[in-house]
């Protein structure tokens, strides 16, 4: 039987702002984003207008429950349908304060970050609900239905994936994170979980709760120096995983030095999204989480020893030259080392051609459409 959403008295769109220290890229992307509309109960359009007004969500009483997705994190995501024009979306509830939200970090900062995003390659967010004061009190956010589910889901039903395939899947989530960087937004939680695909195979990047702005330095200064925004204050804020060894042991592994890679604090925040694409990249190949054996525990220790202290990466023997290339830039521990998104979008790896070739197998083969 479907679950029909209750209204709620106290719910509204969620209006909120980031502090005024935002980098100039972020908060100028503002206006060419459509605003904020003045009614209590109006959807934000935070994705453009190429939702017909049939479709627009302008409270949670216009959508009906089909299924559950998925839980974790402190929320659940809810497999959605408009009422009026049958659309299907994913809706994220986060029931938590909605002031702060899971590993400390405010989740209005993610409702800020979502309402800025506008790429083919990230997951896009079509509004945003403060619950009010419901026994749920939190952030409902109604975003893109991904048909596909995510690369963990055919990864646990495919275990491997061919180079060709993660090849395509490399570059979509480099583009993704290409546009994120360009924005001033590091995800910080790069993993298979958060990467969604469509019905189509389309990967796109997802769930920005432990994502922020990176502060340029300048504006710190004419800001009274850093705050509570500051990248740094939510250090370990993630999976980890995935982190990279300057996120786990920043002591060790941050350096000093100078240079444009070295803004902040000793580090580039930027790099640990590479790290993180490097890790997913190899477990797609190898078919199990690549830095420790298979028959390893995944602790807190184990991995930390693995990750900033481990040898280097061994490759499968099948692997191609571009293939272990392309990861060995990923997983440089010495971030002022490791390859950055543009040098990666340039790498063999990525651009393997093949775009006529009718009988290479695409990540569209490997999606299993959700019920």
């Amino acid at each position: 039987m479907t679950l029909v959403i209750r209204e709620r008295r106290h719910q509204q769109a969620l209006r909120l702002s980031l502090p005024q220290r935002n980098p100039p890229s972020l908060s100028s992307s503002s206006s060419t984003s459509p605003r904020t509309p003045s009614h209590p109960h109006a959807s934000l359009s935070l994705s453009g207008s190429s939702s017909s007004s049939s479709s627009v969500v302008v409270s949670l009483s216009d959508l009906e429950k089909l299924a559950v997705l998925g839980h974790g994190n402190g929320g659940i995501v809810y497999k959605v349908r408009h009422k009026k024009s049958h659309c299907l979306y994913a809706l994220k509830v986060i029931r938590s304060n909605t002031i702060i939200g899971i590993n400390g970090i405010p989740n209005h900062v993610e409702a800020e970050i979502l309402k800025k995003m506008d790429s083919p390659y990230v997951v896009k967010c079509h509004a945003v609900f403060d619950n009010g004061s419901c026994s749920d009190n939190g952030v409902s956010f109604v975003m893109e239905y991904m048909g596909g589910g995510s690369l963990y889901d055919i990864l646990k039903h495919h275990r491997t994936l061919s180079e060709d395939v993660i090849s395509e899947v490399a570059k979509r989530v480099l583009e993704g994170l290409n546009y994120l960087h360009a924005m001033h937004v590091v995800h910080r939680d790069i993993k298979p979980s958060n990467l969604l695909v469509n019905d189509k195979g389309e990967v796109k990047i997802a769930d920005f709760g432990v994502s922020h702005v990176v502060v340029e330095e300048k504006e710190k200064e004419s800001n009274g120096g850093g705050g509570d925004y500051d990248l740094h204050h939510y250090g370990n804020a993630g999976t980890c995983a995935y982190m990279s060894p300057e996120r786990i042991d920043p002591e060790t592994w941050r350096g000093g030095g100078g240079g444009e890679k070295n803004k902040n604090n000793g580090g580039d925040d930027f790099a640990g999204d590479v790290w993180s694409v490097g890790v997913v990249v190899l477990e797609c190949l190898l078919g199990h989480f690549p830095l420790i054996g298979a028959e390893q525990r995944p602790d807190w220790a184990t991995l930390m020893c693995a990750i900033c202290f481990g040898e280097k990466v061994e490759m499968p023997e099948t692997a191609s030259p571009p293939f272990k290339s392309f990861v060995l830039r990923c997983l440089e521990k010495d971030w002022r080392k490791r390859a950055t998104v543009k040098e990666l979008l340039q790498h063999p790896f990525v651009n393997r051609g093949g775009c006529c070739n009718f009988s290479r197998k695409r990540l569209g083969d490997y999606v299993v459409l959700q019920g």
